[in-house]
């Protein structure tokens, strides 16, 4: 029995002599820690309401045949809403804010927006109010900033991209940018 203690503790107390004391180095960072951030600060002229940053457009479900006999399925009103828009600038040695451009970007398919899925022979097309169609990557004509609240108007729809056609879910996601002049 004294064997099997003298076998056991004496590798116990040289274990308690190689574990390293608290440094009072250490000591002195308990407590301490660190927070990393990123940001951007932006000259703007208008910001863009909170419901209008993330949206969700529900296609609905389009038949095939109407995809063949129209090259297209139902349009699908959107808006993004600016709210506080001013015209002049806090730096007044630069030009008051007069336009603005919306550039709509993501999968391209062509000059449409491509889609991902089981579907196939399809792509998303984005028009302004004004008929203008939204080319992916590329910015909208130039339009006129209001004071206050401007509401700005988009459709989308499915569209034909002259491959073939197959049934099946879809998805897509196109992101928008607003630069202002």
């Amino acid at each position: 029995m004294n064997q099997l203690i003298r076998f056991v503790v004496a590798p116990c107390i040289l274990i308690g002599t190689l574990i390293p004391q608290q440094t009072p180095a250490a000591t002195q960072a308990q407590g301490w820690g660190r927070v990393n951030m990123q940001g951007a600060i932006i000259d703007t002229a208008c910001a863009i309401s909170a419901g209008s940053r993330e949206q969700v457009i529900d296609m609905e479900i389009v038949p095939v045949a109407d995809i063949i006999r129209d090259g297209q399925g139902i349009t699908h009103p959107f808006s993004i809403e600016l709210i506080n828009c001013v015209l002049t600038r806090p730096n007044n040695k630069l030009p008051d804010w007069k336009h603005f451009q919306v550039t709509f970007d993501g999968e391209t398919d062509g000059a449409l927006f491509g889609v991902r899925g089981e579907a196939k022979g399809i792509a998303l097309q984005i028009a302004d109010g004004q008929g203008n169609i939204a080319t992916p990557g590329k910015p909208l004509p130039l339009a006129d900033i209001s004071l206050g609240t401007m509401q700005l108007n988009y459709a989308m729809r499915l569209v034909s991209n002259n491959q073939s056609l197959r049934a099946g879910a879809y998805s897509s996601a196109v992101r928008f940018k607003l630069d202002y002049y």
